[in-house]
């Protein structure tokens, strides 16, 4: 049954664009090892689009961040040399391990600018993964499973659900996955996972009679698999896995460790993270929170 339902609360990245950002909540920090949750949108971008809207680069540790379109394109760009455009239905898996620094940009839709929407998670690394190298991981939407039944049609992101494995590398036991419900279709959450979770995308759905609008997300207690059920056509993120413990967040920085996100702000302060290569005439600095 629903534990709790958590609203989004809108946060400017800088220069204006906006997110609706779910996690983490002051009463639930994470969900499985998800510990940050992000909604990009639906914004329509102008023509053409200010650079002040980019994700100028900036750094992470302990995390892999998970990029996910609805709508647009985004141009990813990092210190290991990688540059890709993430579309529509593809997956963007950067593991930051020990340290990265990478930039988010509106390349692709600068002149013609239009419509962007979508999802940013960050999953925190066991303890055992925490000081891996970085590492980037690119999917196009062919490469991700698909899966339908009575109204019900869906891509598996990551993990293992619903029958099906995805082939994104991960760390630790989880699932994500993009679900699509006709009016009156509903679709039972995995049992496999102790902490999870359902967003409302689009459109509104209904557990145990009571209903749930878009934009929220509802958490569930372990054990039965509840049903969730749309009241019109809806999308939903269903997402979920086994929890990790303890983890400090700091802007950019997740650990289990408090003084390893100190010597992260000093890394990056100090230049010890370096930009990326095909992006290095700008940078965020490390903030004073």
């Amino acid at each position: 049954m629903p534990e709790l339902v958590i609203e989004p609360r809108i946060h400017d990245l800088g220069g204006g664009f906006e997110v609706g950002r779910v996690l983490p909540f002051r009463k639930r920090r994470m969900i499985g090892p998800f510990i940050f949750f992000d909604r990009m949108g639906p914004h329509e971008l102008p023509r053409p689009v200010p650079r002040e809207l980019d994700v100028r680069p900036h750094p992470h540790i302990g995390l892999s961040t998970v990029t996910y379109l609805f709508d647009g394109q985004i141009t990813h760009r990092d210190n290991l040399g990688i540059e890709q455009v993430i579309f529509p239905g593809d997956l963007n898996w950067m593991t930051a391990g020990k340290g990265i620094a990478h930039s988010e940009r509106f390349d692709g839709m600068r002149d013609r600018g239009g419509s962007v929407d979508g999802i940013q998670a960050w999953v925190a690394l066991p303890e055992s993964h925490e000081e891996d190298n970085p590492a980037f991981n690119h999917y196009s939407a062919s490469d991700l499973p698909l899966f339908s039944d009575s109204g019900v049609s869906g891509r598996l992101i990551a993990g293992r659900a619903f029958g099906l494995e995805s082939p994104a590398t991960i760390h630790s036991p989880l699932f994500y996955a993009d679900i699509a419900l006709q009016a009156g279709a509903s679709i039972a959450l995995p049992t496999d996972y102790p902490e999870r979770a359902v967003y409302v995308a689009a459109g509104s759905v209904e557990v145990e009679s009571v209903a749930y609008p878009a934009g929220q997300m509802i958490v569930f207690e372990a054990g039965p698999a509840p049903a969730v059920k749309a009241l019109e056509a809806s999308r939903l993120m269903m997402l979920g896995g086994e929890p990790l413990g303890q983890r400090h967040i700091w802007w950019n920085f997740v650990s289990s460790r408090k003084e390893r996100i100190e010597q992260a702000k000093a890394d990056w302060e100090a230049g010890r993270i370096l930009l990326p290569q095909l992006d290095d005439q700008e940078f965020i600095p490390l903030p004073s929170l």
